[in-house]
């Protein structure tokens, strides 16, 4: 009986944390895509605006994250940022996923030698490191939006073929597949039919989680100077830009936009989770448990 009420109290206790995950994960994003949306028309202030008298500021009431070091208010260029690397991050996770949903998605419909050959490209991409093949992608282009786009997009889409190639296969012996083929169907109107629909949830699932890790792609190069150009307000340019005030003892301009790259994609990897946990039943109540 003991044993009994320990491990319902057990299980309580991690379905209530995992409820105020979800909900806090909930409030942050929505603070987040509230202040991207209003805070840039309802505060009529240049952020690019230079004021040398007010340079390194701490924190105050007239400026809640000090300035930078030309005087610039960092609580706006944080919002900033994050609207760009939001932007940035967004657009190479969706089309990461639509180029990992057709390659998986070819590969395990037509099978043999063309899933064997698609899945032995994407082993060789996946072998090299995510931010070096980046580096490599926007080298060969002058910094700017698109180049740092299309380089989160090429690398990260390998992950998203291989899940739905996984999910295609698991489709495939399923009764009404086969009657489908049996009716028959060619391999193209079976995945348009009824492959794809079935992984979409999956694909929107990789797509939320790929967020994080491209704003995180965005953040590295553009402070490796490789992503966005210097002036354009991005967090990791935010961050870039900071280094020389952390050396003279200034914390703020480095630790608040480094907030805005931790606590975002953190919250929006714990909404993926949840999401993931309701996909699959079995996962969630193990963790429950």
């Amino acid at each position: 009986m003991a044993d009994t009420t320990l491990w319902t109290s057990r299980g309580g206790t991690r379905r209530s944390t995992r409820t105020w995950r979800i909900r806090s994960s909930a409030v942050v994003v929505a603070v987040v895509v509230l202040a991207v949306l209003l805070v840039p028309p309802l505060v009529q202030l240049d952020e690019q605006a230079v004021n040398l008298a007010a340079k390194l500021q701490p924190p105050s009431w007239e400026h809640p994250f000090g300035t930078d070091d030309v005087g610039r208010d960092l609580l706006l260029r944080c919002v900033y940022g994050l609207r760009v690397s939001l932007l940035v991050g967004l657009v190479a996770a969706v089309v990461a996923t639509v180029i990992g949903t057709a390659v998986g998605t070819a590969a395990a419909v037509f099978g043999g030698w063309v899933d064997g050959l698609v899945m032995r490209l994407v082993d060789a991409f996946a072998s090299v490191p995510h931010l070096l093949l980046g580096i490599f992608i926007v080298a060969m282009f002058r910094p700017g939006v698109w180049p740092v786009v299309f380089s989160v997009a090429l690398t990260h889409w390998l992950s998203t073929a291989r899940i739905v190639r996984a999910e295609v296969l698991s489709l495939r012996s399923r009764p009404y597949i086969d009657a489908a083929i049996s009716g028959g169907a060619s391999r193209r109107r079976v995945a348009v039919r009824h492959l794809v629909p079935g992984v979409l949830p999956q694909a929107g699932l990789a797509a939320v989680l790929m967020v994080p890790h491209a704003i995180w792609h965005e953040s590295a190069l553009s402070f490796l100077g490789l992503g966005l150009p210097t002036h354009q307000a991005s967090l990791g340019t935010l961050v870039q830009s900071a280094r020389g005030s952390l050396l003279a003892g200034d914390w703020w301009p480095t630790l608040f936009p480094g907030l805005f790259i931790i606590v975002p994609t953190l919250a929006v990897a714990g909404l993926a989770g949840a999401w993931r946990e309701r996909l699959n039943p079995r996962r969630r109540s193990e963790l429950m448990l």
